[in-house]
């Protein structure tokens, strides 16, 4: 599935194409969201999850890219605490996008060990997003 705005329904390669560049300009470009989840790692699994994280593999990176995960990071308290924050035009069709990657399969198999009480089964069907209430730009 490509990456898209749904404000103005374009694909990636039409938003920042010379053809369109007088349009976004006008409109501001493409709304994004921002997305802040929780998860816990196990804390006998943490070096590992780090070292997983320096080498995530250039399929996984271009599906997420592909789904509309933007601007995405995680930070690992030494506690487990893993916080996650990333940028999209749509969270449910970017997540969406991702559960039927069969990459993404792959990675979620892999991965689900690591952390503490996947209520429902892998790491992004758990990911909860928690409510924005302060932002300065």
């Amino acid at each position: 599935m490509p990456w898209y705005c749904p404000l103005i329904e374009a694909s990636k390669e039409e938003l920042w194409s010379g053809e369109s560049s007088d349009f976004l300009s006008e409109i501001g470009g493409c709304v994004v969201t921002r997305v802040c989840f929780l998860l816990r790692v196990r804390a006998e699994r943490l070096a590992e999850y780090r070292e997983r994280h320096k080498a995530v593999w250039p399929e996984m990176l271009d599906a997420l890219q592909a789904t509309g995960w933007h601007n995405y990071s995680l930070f690992l308290r030494p506690d487990g605490l893993l916080v996650g924050y990333l940028e999209t035009p749509d969270f449910e069709r970017a997540r969406a996008g991702m559960q039927n990657h069969p990459v993404n399969a792959r990675w979620q198999a892999e991965m689900a060990p690591f952390f503490e009480s996947l209520g429902n089964g892998t790491a992004d069907a758990s990911m909860m997003p928690l409510e924005e209430v302060f932002h300065l730009d």
